[in-house]
């Protein structure tokens, strides 16, 4: 006999605690509204407090649970001490969304220096791998717990002129690989969540340009997604809705993928 499916149930977050990383502006931010929407009591950081005082004070407004702890992910004791600052206040890590990254303006692999390059590896790989291994500790000895790496669409495509990025992305990917085979049979799982063309204060201003239109216009969706196409992918990746899906690399990007330009 056929049973009516729970949808609120299946992808509910009540009870869990999220760590949210890079949540002080643009899909950081949106991430914590959607999960602290979903139930869970959701804790933002990154290195600008001020932005973190007031995403706080609109979650909670909106009647949510929310903290806030200050991060620097390029800083090993930093990372350190915010979860220290955690562990104090929370006796549980059920989600993380290793979401902190930068990006330089696009530049050509034969100009860059290492100014340039070192800041991008340091933040989106080196920085992710701090507060992955940091969250992935405390989830193994618990025996259970969500991490959603953020990659991006140039995770699986190619494009000029962004090699330090790509590279960092890439490199995400494989991570996210890695850590979900180690720790499986813990019960905890790792994806990643790859989206294509957003605009966020890295590349506002280059999508405003005419070149930047005219590059939109050449994808396939011939848009930028809208960040609420981001809220389902991302509760079924750390809900029990998505509880069989490990070691994935989810990419949204309304096709983009299927003719890279």
């Amino acid at each position: 006999m056929a049973h009516r499916i729970d949808f609120e149930s299946l992808f509910s977050l009540e009870g869990r605690i999220a760590l949210i990383s890079g949540a002080s502006s643009g899909l950081g931010e949106h991430f914590a509204q959607v999960l602290s929407g979903a139930g869970a009591h959701v804790v933002v950081s990154a290195r600008r407090a001020d932005r973190l005082t007031s995403l706080v004070q609109m979650l909670r407004d909106q009647g949510g649970k929310a903290d806030a702890i200050t991060m620097d992910v390029t800083s090993r004791e930093s990372v350190r001490d915010a979860f220290e600052a955690f562990d104090a206040q929370f006796t549980q890590l059920d989600i993380l969304v290793n979401n902190a990254g930068i990006a330089n303006p696009p530049l050509r692999f034969v100009d860059a220096t290492e100014d340039d390059w070192g800041p991008v590896l340091d933040v989106n790989l080196t920085g992710a791998w701090r507060v992955a291994q940091e969250a992935a500790r405390r989830m193994k000895q618990q025996r259970s717990g969500n991490i959603v790496n953020t990659g991006s669409i140039y995770s699986h495509v190619s494009g000029t002129h962004k090699a330090d990025y790509n590279v960092s992305k890439v490199a995400i990917d494989q991570l996210t690989k890695n850590m979900a085979l180690e720790l499986a049979r813990s019960g905890v799982r790792v994806n990643s969540l790859c989206p294509g063309y957003f605009e966020t204060a890295i590349n506002e201003k280059e999508f405003a340009t005419e070149q930047g239109r005219a590059y939109i216009q050449r994808l396939v969706p011939q848009r930028t997604g809208e960040y609420h196409e981001l809220t389902g992918p991302l509760l079924l990746l750390v809900s029990g809705a998505g509880s069989y899906v490990n070691g994935a690399s989810l990419v949204v990007d309304g096709g983009s993928v299927l003719s890279p330009v």
